[in-house]
C-alpha cells in the first residue's frame, strides 16, 4: 500500500487538518442520521491520543462557491460534538484566531469548504490558506477522493499527508477486493442502465472470474442476444456495445452470468400478478422485473466456490415486493458465506447499500462502502486524485 496512515505520523504537539465527510441528512435543522459522523471517531480519538489537535474540514451540500446560510456547518457542529463526546467549535470562513487559541481536547470545525469557489477549482491559493492552519494533513473522506479539490488534492502536496482510519480501512478493503484478491472473484453489477456503467463493466471483465449482470442492465444484454424483452426497461441502442462486452469477457476468460429465468409482470406495483419464464419467453406486453429462482440457485453455487465478491447494484426492482426476491436471496447467501469466513465481500453504491440493508444482509458483509461516486470510479479502474495525492 503506497499511502501512509496515522501510524506513520508524529502528532505530538501538532495540529492535524482532517478532511472528513459529514455531509449528513438534516431535517428542520436536526441531523437525522449520524452514521457518517460516527465513522470519523477512530481518527479523531487516535490523533488526540497521540498528542495532536484536530481541525475538521468538510463540505455540505452544493453551494457552488457561494455562502448559503442553510448549508453552514454551524448547524452540524452540535451533532458532531454529541457524537464525538468532545467540545466542538465551529469556525466561520474568517478562521480568525481560533486555531491559535485551541485548548485541551477542543475540536475545530471549519466552515463549509464549498462556500469558497477555490475549493472545487482545486485552487492552490485556497489550499495554502488551509495548509497554514495545520502541520499534518489527514484525509479521512474516501467518498470525496474522486474529486481533485483544494481540500483533497492540492493540500496533500503542501503538508505531510496520510490516510485516516476510515480512509485506510476503505482502501484496504478495496485492495483485497480487486487489487490483489483471492480467487475466484465474483462481481455482481445491477441497476437500470448499461450506459451508466460501461466503464465499470469494461474494467471488471478483465479482473473477475464471474460477472453477474442484473436489473434493467440484464435486459439490454438479453435483447442484444436476440431475445424479446417486451416492455422492459432496455437500451436497445446499446446492443452492439453489449455484444462487445460479451466478446471481451469471453476473451478474458470471464463468465458473464445473465438471468437463467425471469420474473415478469404487466404492471409495476407491489404485489402485481407475475410469472416466472425462460429468458426468451417474455410476452410483448410484459416487463422483466426480477430474476427467478433458477438464477438465484446458479449464483449461489458460484458464490459457494468463490473467495471474493464485489457487489454494486440490485438484481431486480428491489424497491417493491415480490421483485426484491432475487436480490434478497443472493445477498443472504453472500452474507452467510461472509459471516462463516468463507468469502470476502465488498459492496458499495447508494442503491446497493439500501438493497443490502433491506435484505438484512449488510451487517455480515465484510465491508460496505458508503462512498457512491468514489466507489464506482474505483471499480471502473480510474485514478482517484485524493488517494493518489497521499502516495
Amino acid at each position: 500500500m503506497a499511502w501512509k496512515t496515522l501510524d506513520d505520523m508524529d502528532f505530538a504537539g501538532k495540529r492535524a487538518l482532517v478532511r472528513v465527510d459529514i455531509n449528513v441528512p438534516v431535517e428542520d435543522g436536526v441531523v437525522t442520521d449520524t452514521t457518517r459522523i460516527e465513522r470519523i471517531i477512530p481518527t479523531v480519538d487516535d490523533i488526540q491520543d497521540k498528542g495532536g489537535k484536530v481541525i475538521l474540514m468538510a463540505h455540505f451540500g452544493r453551494p457552488k462557491g457561494q455562502v448559503v446560510p442553510e448549508m453552514s456547518l454551524e448547524h452540524i457542529a452540535p451533532a458532531v460534538a454529541d457524537v464525538l463526546g468532545l467540545p466542538v467549535t465551529w469556525v466561520n470562513s474568517d478562521y480568525g484566531d481560533a486555531v491559535a487559541e485551541m485548548e485541551g481536547d477542543e475540536v475545530l470545525l471549519l466552515e463549509n469548504l464549498r462556500f469558497n469557489p477555490g475549493e472545487e477549482k482545486n485552487d492552490e491559493g485556497f489550499a495554502k490558506r488551509l495548509a497554514s492552519l495545520g502541520d499534518i494533513y489527514v484525509n479521512d473522506a474516501f467518498s470525496a477522493a474522486h474529486r481533485a479539490h483544494a481540500s483533497t488534492e492540492a493540500i496533500a502536496r503542501l503538508l505531510p499527508a496520510c490516510a485516516g482510519r476510515l480512509m485506510a480501512e476503505e482502501l484496504s478493503a478495496l485492495e483485497k477486493a480487486l487489487g490483489t484478491p483471492e480467487r475466484p472473484v465474483v462481481a455482481v453489477v445491477g441497476g437500470a442502465k448499461v450506459s451508466t456503467k460501461l466503464d465499470l463493466l469494461g474494467n471488471l471483465v478483465g479482473k473477475v472470474d464471474h460477472l453477474v449482470i442484473g436489473g434493467g442492465m440484464a435486459n439490454t444484454f438479453l435483447a442484444a442476444q436476440g431475445m424479446d424483452v417486451g416492455k422492459s426497461l432496455c437500451e436497445h441502442d446499446l446492443a452492439e456495445t453489449a455484444r462487445e462486452i460479451l466478446g471481451k469477457a469471453e476473451a478474458a476468460g470471464c463468465e458473464i452470468i445473465l438471468p437463467h429465468d425471469i420474473v415478469v409482470a404487466r404492471e409495476f406495483k407491489a404485489g402485481a400478478a407475475n410469472e416466472t419464464l425462460t429468458p426468451d419467453a417474455c410476452p410483448p406486453d410484459a416487463m422483466i422485473l426480477d430474476a427467478g429462482q433458477a438464477t438465484v440457485t446458479y449464483i449461489s453455487d458460484i458464490l459457494d466456490k468463490a473467495k471474493t465478491l464485489v457487489w454494486n447494484g440490485p438484481l431486480g426492482a428491489f424497491e417493491i415486493a415480490p421483485f426484491d426476491a432475487a436480490t434478497n436471496a443472493a445477498a443472504a447467501k453472500a452474507a452467510s458465506l461472509s459471516k462463516a469466513g468463507r468469502l470476502i465481500s465488498v459492496a458499495g453504491g447508494g442503491d446497493t447499500v439500501a438493497a443490502l440493508n433491506q435484505a438484512g444482509a449488510a451487517d455480515d458483509f465484510t465491508y460496505i462502502s458508503t462512498a457512491g461516486g468514489a466507489f464506482l470510479e474505483w471499480m471502473e479502474g480510474k485514478k482517484l486524485p485524493g488517494v493518489a495525492a497521499l502516495g
